[in-house]
């Protein structure tokens, strides 16, 4: 079990879990880190009593210093105070719950420091996989999944020799369109659209569930954090959400880990491994289960995971700008500029339009990243 957590992303929705986890397992909180200064960083601040805070916008960071000043907390900013929180000697893991590329070089930089990396950014891995994974095996640094897909994996194979490894079954719910034909989807709003049948999330991973690129950018983590290839994965829409994944060995066994709808739970299993500690989330009652369904996803009604999984087999800087396109179009959706159904068009489009490049280094993912938010703010169709 680590001692203390760096909490990238406090005030998201795993960031308010961790530090609720961290809290009831009695593990001290060194660090917290925000894009803005915000009430609710200033309330975990004062209750928690970090070494120090890092709020990425500088005239924010400007603010919370002042509002923050009696409490002898030290307050940083922009990319060096996140390399900072990440990476200082104050805490032994660090959870990467920010949102976006912007969590990529913190991590990295806590991985050069051989820290336990509770991994919940997907754009770390979809963006750099290989790049992370590489320098995670030469520090010797631990990466523990936090998305409960891979937890649900990271635990079913653990203790087992990979080769006896068939396939991975990657379960979702399908979203709150599922059965929906795009056509029907034309006129969704942001309303609609965040209303998770079964998770409680932040919006932008609420509509990326809802569009399947969530699954899609699952689907790329998986193949890097278990080092498997696109055809050694499988997608299984499962509504009830019960099964969080599974794994198929050579011998036709089937090995499934099966939990209740909270994200507390692989929450608290990467903050504790390899020790099993009593939670204060609800139990599964297997008597109260009424029915447990598969079916394969609609790929031609679900672009997002489609495209997802073909750039999954392109690789390069293709998983990058889809991500990134897709981010930025999530956003402007939100914000009632970019309908539905354009999310995708806009995430085709950037790979369409930027292109490909293989066996990119780190400058030049971070540049593909910003070329296709670029061109995703201005994308019309």
């Amino acid at each position: 079990m680590v001692k203390s957590v760096s909490i990238l992303g406090s005030t998201g929705s795993i960031g308010r879990q961790t530090v609720a986890v961290a809290e009831d397992r009695n593990i001290r909180v060194t660090a917290l880190s925000a894009n803005r200064s915000t009430s609710l960083l200033e309330e975990q601040a004062r209750k928690l009593r970090p070494e120090l805070v890092a709020v990425y916008d500088e005239a924010a960071a400007k603010d919370f210093r002042i509002a923050v000043a009696d409490t002898g907390i030290r307050v940083v900013s922009g990319m060096e105070g996140l390399l900072e929180a990440a990476a200082g000697p104050h805490c032994d893991c660090v959870v990467t719950a920010v949102s976006g590329a912007i969590g990529l070089r913190p991590t990295l930089a806590a991985i050069k420091e051989k820290k336990r990396i509770a991994l919940a950014n997907k754009e770390t891995l979809v963006c750099a996989g290989d790049i992370v994974m590489k320098s995670a095996a030469e520090t010797g640094a631990e990466i523990v999944p936090v998305d409960s897909e891979h937890s649900a994996v990271f635990q079913c194979l653990a203790g087992r020799d990979r080769r006896e490894l068939r396939r991975i079954l990657l379960t979702g719910s399908g979203g709150p369109f599922r059965g929906m034909k795009r056509a029907e989807l034309e006129d969704v709003t942001p309303e609609q659209a965040v209303r998770h049948p079964k998770w409680n999330m932040g919006a932008k991973i609420s509509v990326d569930s809802a569009t399947m690129m969530n699954k899609g950018l699952e689907f790329i983590e998986a193949m890097h954090l278990f080092s498997v290839k696109p055809e050694d994965i499988q997608v299984v829409i499962h509504p009830q959400s019960v099964i969080h994944s599974m794994v198929e060995l050579i011998d036709g066994t089937v090995i499934a880990q099966l939990g209740v709808q909270d994200m507390g739970l692989p929450i608290q299993l990467a903050l504790t491994w390899p020790e099993r500690c009593p939670s204060m989330f609800e139990h599964l009652d297997f008597c109260r289960l009424r029915e447990l369904t598969f079916e394969a996803p609609d790929l031609a009604n679900t672009p997002c995971l489609a495209l997802a999984m073909d750039m999954a087999e392109a690789g390069g800087t293709g998983p990058c700008v889809m991500s990134a396109a897709n981010e930025t179009a999530v956003h402007r959706f939100l914000d009632h500029r970019l309908g539905f159904n354009r999310i995708y068009d806009c995430a085709a489009a950037a790979v369409e339009k930027l292109g490909i490049v293989q066996d990119p280094d780190l400058d030049t993912i971070l540049e593909a990243d910003a070329a296709a938010r670029r061109f995703a703010k201005e994308y019309e169709k």
